[in-house]
């Protein structure tokens, strides 16, 4: 083949390369320009299922604190320890809060469980407000030690000590 010959051959190629790289560049451009669908094709879904559109629920920042971490404290204002954990049941309740309990810089302390409901957050309004906890601290200081693993018993708001159970 001459060189004549394969200059005219690549010429269309190269012509229908650039055609394509120029058609996908304006498609990409049109994509970053254009928003998002307003309602987006929606997945394909077994027959019969059905699917609402998810609920919103706006919170004011003044009422709704993180309790991670947060101190907890006596009526009395005794220091209790803090919220280190949160127990949720199967079906995603709130039953109780792990407390790390006593001692000093993380020595001597040890870890109980409370019931929710023994917890009073109303008096919670900014980041360094500690929660209050309806139990004294020698109600404290004689529930069992939590510990990953084993059954968990909670400390009721009456001083009680029940086992929480999850069912099967």
């Amino acid at each position: 083949m001459s060189r004549k010959g394969s200059t005219s051959a690549i010429l269309p190629l190269a012509v229908l390369v650039f055609t394509a790289m120029h058609v996908m560049a304006e498609d990409a451009g049109r994509q970053e320009a254009d928003p998002a669908p307003a309602n987006p094709p929606a997945a394909a879904k077994p027959s019969g299922e059905t699917t609402a559109p998810p609920s919103i629920t706006v919170i004011d920042p003044a009422d709704a604190h993180g309790v991670l971490g947060r101190d907890v404290r006596s009526a009395s204002g005794q220091n209790m320890g803090r919220v280190v954990e949160v127990i949720v049941d199967r079906a995603g309740a709130v039953r109780a809060a792990v407390i790390d309990f006593g001692g000093f810089l993380g020595v001597g302390s040890r870890k109980i469980v409370v019931d929710w409901n023994a917890l009073r957050f109303s008096g919670v309004k900014g980041a360094t407000d500690s929660i209050s906890l309806a139990l004294t601290q020698d109600q404290v200081k004689a529930a069992p030690e939590y510990k990953e693993g084993a059954p968990v018993v909670v400390l009721g708001a009456s001083g009680t000590l029940q086992p929480l159970n999850f069912g099967p």
